[in-house]
């Protein structure tokens, strides 16, 4: 049995029932085969690949708290310390009634090629709790937030490990988070990042993943001779990465026609009113749907279904799995040219294998939505030095890691026969660093 085929094997029968970090796995080591068959004597006698797919450490810990009505609530905490060969653990945390073991290791090892493809000397990690944050008062969220972190902070460190946000983890989440871990360890140091900018915080952080997708996404469309001016685009989501991609893709003169969240979709033919949206996300917290009574001429549809929407460009930037084998089927058929990932694997198996064998061009989560850890390895530089660049110097800074990482997965993919092929070539090229230090570094 080829070897990549006999670890997914393992990982399968040693962690049973982990879908998500199954499909992560399958994913990275059939890019991976043409480059480990290669080598595939030296990896095996070097159990490279049984220790790339193990995480380093995996704390799992209990999150009780107070709620506004004086009853304790207990909720699941977690951080996944997946792989330091190159840097210290970075990766989000995600606070979702969804969260468990298996998407936090999923994501965390997704977050290990994704690191290592900026360049940036960051390892992979993610974190979270199976908490939400919707409906809760603020106090609630503080509660929650000093409680989480109270167990944390024993774990992570600015060069051991550095949490930012993620779902369900923005700006408040952050702040009630580092003032916790300052108030235990007396440390004010860059632990946490997405902070504010009061404290330690960088400019263009809240913006970078969503830029960095465009960015990327401008450096596909230039290889194929043309230009963003005058594109349909579709974005899916509506939170931090969804909005400023929107706002980031208008700007470069691309109309974004349709926007969603968990209940349903938003047609605006004459363009997304991104002002509006930012309103209803970002300051009163509510649905999506309330768009359509703000704006004349918008519509709103119940449910899923927002790809059967004509598009040129589709990017999907809520959440894992939500791009289906019908959906891009439909995406397809309507003159969908292009497909680039915000979120964390965000397109199912089967519909990645029908996007790449039908011509639409792909860019894998692990590279296009990048932009975001760059950024915040950019906040972790700033904190060292206690220094801050000005906003102008990080978005040049993001700009010019997404044009790199492009060339990297180009030249990936191409320098093993797989050109065009941007998933095979952001594995390998993500895969080929942290190789290098993991055998630099012996039997750890």
């Amino acid at each position: 049995m080829p070897y990549t085929e006999e670890i997914y094997a393992r990982v399968v029968e040693q962690n049973p029932g982990e879908v998500e970090f199954h499909q992560a796995v399958k994913e990275v080591l059939d890019s991976l085969k043409v480059v480990i068959d290669a080598n595939e004597e030296k990896y095996r006698s070097l159990g490279l690949l049984e220790r790339l797919v193990e995480p380093e450490r995996i704390i799992s810990f209990k999150v009780p708290w107070v709620d506004d009505e004086g009853k304790v609530q207990v909720n699941k905490g977690y951080r996944v310390q997946f792989n330091s060969a190159i840097g210290p653990y970075k990766g989000g945390l995600r606070f979702h009634p969804s969260v468990n073991q298996s998407i936090l290791k999923f994501l965390g090892f997704e977050q290990i090629f994704k690191n290592s493809l900026t360049g940036l000397p960051i390892g992979g990690g993610k974190g979270g709790s199976n908490f939400d944050p919707k409906g809760k008062s603020d106090r609630e969220v503080m509660a929650f937030c000093q409680s989480f972190m109270t167990e944390l902070s024993k774990y992570i460190g600015a060069d051991q490990d550095v949490p930012a946000g993620d779902i369900g983890v923005g700006g408040r989440e952050i702040g009630y988070l580092y003032g916790q871990y300052k108030r235990l360890t007396g440390l004010y140091e860059g632990v946490l990042t997405g902070k504010g900018l009061s404290y330690g915080g960088s400019l263009i952080r809240t913006q970078a993943t969503g830029y960095g997708l465009i960015y990327m996404l401008e450096e596909m469309v230039a290889a194929k001779g043309e230009s963003l001016e005058g594109k349909t685009v579709i974005v899916t989501g509506s939170g931090n990465v969804a909005i400023y991609a929107v706002e980031k893709v208008t700007q470069l003169g691309a109309k974004v026609v349709a926007m969603n969240d968990s209940n349903g979709y938003i047609y605006d033919a004459n363009g997304i009113n991104l002002d509006v949206v930012k309103d209803i996300k970002e300051v009163r917290r509510g649905r999506i749907k309330e768009y359509a009574d703000l704006v004349p001429g918008s519509v709103y549809t119940e449910g899923k279904g927002i790809w059967n929407i004509a598009c040129d460009i589709y990017l999907p930037c809520a959440t894992q799995n939500e791009l289906d084998l019908e959906a891009v089927k439909i995406l397809k058929a309507n003159g969908c040219e292009i497909i680039a990932e915000g979120a964390n694997m965000p397109t199912t198996r089967e519909a990645t294998d029908y996007i790449l064998e039908n011509g639409i061009l792909f860019m894998p989560g692990k590279a296009a939505n990048a932009g975001g850890v760059a950024t915040s390895a950019l906040e972790m530089s700033q904190n060292s030095m206690r220094y801050s660049w000005t906003a102008e110097e990080v978005d040049a800074k993001l700009k010019g890691i997404m044009k790199d990482i492009y060339a990297k997965v180009s030249d990936a993919a191409a320098r093993y026969g797989l050109e065009g092929n941007y998933v095979a070539g952001a594995n390998i090229a993500g895969f080929e660093k942290v190789v290098d230090a993991m055998m630099a570094q012996g039997i750890v």
